[in-house]
Formats: C-alpha cells, sequence, structure tokens
C-alpha cells in the first residue's frame, strides 16, 4: 500500500498536461500519414465524393499499378536509392576523415580551419557561383552533381569532432607504440568505436538525400536522372496525371495516383528509423566508451 501511493503521488499536473501534449503532437504528426494511406488505396468515386476520412472507402490498388507499370516513377525510385546509398557513404566517410585531425589539440592550423568552417554555417558563396563551379567541373547532369557539393555537413562534422574529442587519449598513443600509422589508428580503432556517433550522424544524412528535390531540380536537366522527389514535385505542382472522367471510365485520380507515390517514397524512411533509433539514442552520449 505504501509503495502505491508512492507511486500515486509521482503522478503530477505537469504528467497529465505532458501526456495530453504529446498525444496532440502524435495525432496531428499520424494524421497526414494515415488520411495519405486512405486515399492512395480509395475508389474514384469515394475520393470525388470527398467521403475518405481515416480508412479507404471502396478497396483500389489501381494507383500502385501504376506506379510500377509506369516507367518514370520506378526509374525515379531507383535513382533516389543510388543519390542517397551513395550521397550518404560520401558523407559519412569524408566527415569520418575530416573530424580526425580537426579533434587532435596538436593539428597545425586547427583554430583556423575550425573558423572557416563555422563560418560555413552563417556565410555561403550563394547558388550562383556554386552553379558556376559545378559546371565549370562537367558536373552538370551527373550523379556527381549531387553527392560531391554536399559531402560534409558543418553541423554533423561539428558532432564527430566532439565525439573523437571525447575519447581516451591513450588508446592512440598506445596504438602509435605499437607502431600504427594515423591512417590505421583512424580506420582500426577511431572510426569502430564512432558507430553509434556514425549512425547518428548517417541518420540525417539518409533523410536529407532521400527528402532532397532543389539541388536534383538545379544541376539535373534530364528528366532520365530525376530522383523521386523532383518527380513527386511535378505532379503535386503541374498534375502530371491527366484526368479523364473520373466516375464513369477512370479507375484512378490524379490525388490518389499524388498519395500512393508520395507514401511510396516514405516507406524506406519509416522501415529504417526504428532500427536506427537506437544508433541515434547512443550517437546523442557522446564520449561513451569502453576499456
Amino acid at each position: 500500500m505504501v509503495r502505491s501511493s508512492a507511486l500515486e503521488r509521482k503522478f503530477t499536473l505537469f504528467d497529465a498536461v505532458l501526456i495530453v501534449v504529446l498525444t496532440l503532437i502524435g495525432i496531428v504528426t499520424i494524421y497526414p500519414v494515415v488520411y495519405i494511406v486512405a486515399i492512395s488505396f480509395s475508389d474514384t468515386a469515394s475520393i470525388v465524393q470527398n467521403r475518405v476520412f481515416l480508412w479507404p472507402k471502396g478497396f483500389n490498388i489501381e494507383a500502385y499499378k501504376q506506379i510500377i507499370e509506369n516507367p518514370k516513377i520506378p526509374r525515379a525510385y531507383w535513382n533516389t536509392i543510388l543519390y542517397t546509398g551513395l550521397g550518404t557513404f560520401i558523407n559519412l566517410l569524408m566527415t569520418a576523415v575530416a573530424a580526425y585531425p580537426l579533434s587532435r589539440p596538436g593539428f597545425f592550423g586547427r583554430k583556423f580551419f575550425m573558423i572557416a568552417i563555422v563560418l560555413t554555417m552563417f556565410l555561403t558563396g550563394g547558388i550562383i557561383p556554386t552553379y558556376l563551379i559545378v559546371q565549370k567541373l562537367h558536373m552538370i547532369d551527373t550523379i556527381w552533381a549531387i553527392v560531391i557539393p554536399n559531402a560534409i555537413w558543418t553541423v554533423e562534422l561539428l558532432i564527430l569532432k566532439s565525439f573523437y574529442e571525447s575519447m581516451s587519449g591513450s588508446l592512440r598513443e598506445s596504438a602509435l607504440i605499437d607502431g600504427a600509422s594515423e591512417y590505421r589508428i583512424l580506420f582500426n580503432i577511431i572510426i569502430p568505436l564512432s558507430k553509434p556517433a556514425l549512425a547518428s550522424i548517417g541518420l540525417f544524412y539518409f533523410m536529407g538525400h532521400w527528402n532532397s528535390f532543389f539541388i536534383p531540380m538545379i544541376y539535373l536537366n534530364d528528366p532520365h536522372l530525376y530522383p523521386l522527389q523532383v518527380v513527386l514535385r511535378e505532379m503535386l505542382m503541374f498534375d502530371t496525371v491527366q484526368e479523364t472522367s473520373l466516375i464513369d471510365k477512370s479507375t484512378i485520380t490524379p490525388q490518389s495516383m499524388k498519395n500512393a507515390t508520395i507514401f511510396v517514397s516514405m516507406v524506406p524512411v519509416l522501415l529504417i528509423y526504428p532500427f536506427a533509433q537506437k544508433y541515434f539514442a547512443k550517437g546523442v552520449m557522446l564520449g561513451a566508451e569502453k576499456g
């Protein structure tokens, strides 16, 4: 009885308010996803008559059949997977390598490079100068225009640098005594111990590439190279799905096609994020180290 009453006293007004606020946030977050799925699986008449709310009306998978049969969307989906996979790999590799010397107190010019890097968070060259550089390097209409200009993000670099600094200096000293080079120390000791931090920033890199549409829209002119987000933007902005007689002749509406494409673009994120969440939580605990 004493323990039960003690637990009851711990539930305060603040807890009640917090539960209500978090519940409202959860509803606001989940509702758009549920609505998108409901529209994508509903039949034409229900969508036209605005009878779809939280559950599909008249189950219909024609929108998903159109996505599979239309070569434009699967090609854009593959492009997005390619850009995201290669881009995230380059991001993690470049960030891991760049953060290591910046984390060493004895690195020559460390303060100068840190100031120069931090300034990029507030001052940028602008779209036109960046475009001209990419054009001069002959990267227009290539995958490199997507992954090279954004090879390192400043915030993620600072996070990984802080993680490196939290590691014990005795690890590096012991490796140097054993004759290991700086490259061996980085790739065989530092990076394997930095998996939680790398998973954390890798999640942000992944989301950034997967949701990117502005950079591909600028640097890619060939429609065959468009990622899914650019194709989706065209569908949302310009109604590329042609309307016919929605009730009598057509088995699919532009709304269902758009929402089905949106849901398909969300699936990889919905599948990956729950598994990456534990690494994300560990990455916040900078400095966790065994030994």
